[in-house]
């Protein structure tokens, strides 16, 4: 098992290269439970505020709110790390971060221009971000949400669908003797987990659950839609091989609901606003370029001799 305690005091790309493992090899610590009927086992611990201060490094100190930055990172991200020890690992790597970013301070790094050109590019990026989802937030609205799924539902055209079930094998006469057999009164579903070699069906009895014709080969799905709901084929050839196809069912298919295309609504709600305000802004700024090619000149007719 990791020593906590030195993996606590490492630096902070040994914290971050440590961390999984010690997720994984330390069991989670229980807090003490306090005593009945005292005022800690009854009244709930006040939430820390942004300002508390959790750490100071050379006197500066290191807030609440920076480790709530610092765990958005993706970078940091921790899965399967409880919260206490989730908040050790983060105050560590902010004290880290500190003590070298304090150290780079004393070196002067900070006034060179390649720094101050970086520094420039991530506060930029920063700022638009968080403007961006600003802007996210004020698009994804109900009303502009049910506004997108009943336009999305009015313009779907209804789809015929089948439920069909089927046995695959490698010849003509082996497929005969299968439909005879299923003509002849033997479960489906038995047969084609004693003889197809579809791995993906043949567990399940040949079941291919429900269908558009689009995701079938041609062949398959024009012989499926032909049937009639409890009918047996005779046996299909496609490039797979030979198949017998029962048709358990027909419907329309359904209309998908608010919930499930609620993810895809706001996705498109988010980026056509963010995209608006880009162009908008674009618009309305002065922008010159000046590193584009000049234009080409057309080329003069050849002179007739």
């Amino acid at each position: 098992m990791p020593n906590t305690a030195l993996l606590r005091r490492a630096s902070a790309l040994a914290v971050m290269i440590a961390m999984p493992g010690l997720a994984l090899a330390q069991a989670p610590q229980k807090a003490p439970t306090p005593a009945a009927n005292t005022p800690a086992a009854n009244t709930p611990a006040a939430a820390p505020g942004a300002d508390s201060v959790v750490a100071s490094v050379n006197g500066k100190p290191i807030t609440q709110g920076d480790l709530a930055i610092a765990a958005d990172d993706p970078a940091l991200s921790l899965p399967g790390v409880d919260e206490a020890q989730k908040k050790n690992l983060l105050v560590d790597y902010m004290v880290d971060l500190r003590v070298g970013a304090q150290a780079a301070e004393s070196a002067k790094i900070g006034d060179t221009p390649e720094f101050k050109r970086k520094l420039a590019y991530f506060r930029d990026k920063l700022l638009l971000d968080d403007y961006l989802e600003q802007e996210a937030k004020r698009a994804v609205t109900p009303e502009a949400e049910h506004a997108i799924y009943d336009q999305t539902v009015k313009l779907m055209k209804p789809e015929e669908e089948v439920h069909a079930r089927h046995i695959l094998v490698d010849n003509e006469a082996e497929a005969k003797k299968i439909a005879a057999r299923i003509k002849g009164g033997e479960d489906f579903a038995k047969v084609a987990a004693e003889a197809s070699k579809d791995p993906g069906s043949k567990t399940e009895g040949g079941d291919l659950g429900w269908f558009t014709k689009e995701r079938m080969v041609p062949d398959f799905a024009n012989a499926a839609f032909a049937m009639k709901p409890g009918q047996v084929s005779d046996p299909i050839k496609t490039q797979f091989g030979w198949h017998v196809i029962k048709v358990e069912e027909k419907r329309t298919k359904p209309q998908p609901t608010f919930d499930e295309l609620k993810e895809q609504i706001d996705q498109h709600l988010i980026r056509k606003a963010q995209q608006d305000m880009i162009l908008k802004l674009r618009s309305e700024a002065k922008i010159e370029r000046t590193d584009a090619p000049p234009a080409a000149q057309p080329e003069s007719e050849p002179k007739k001799p």
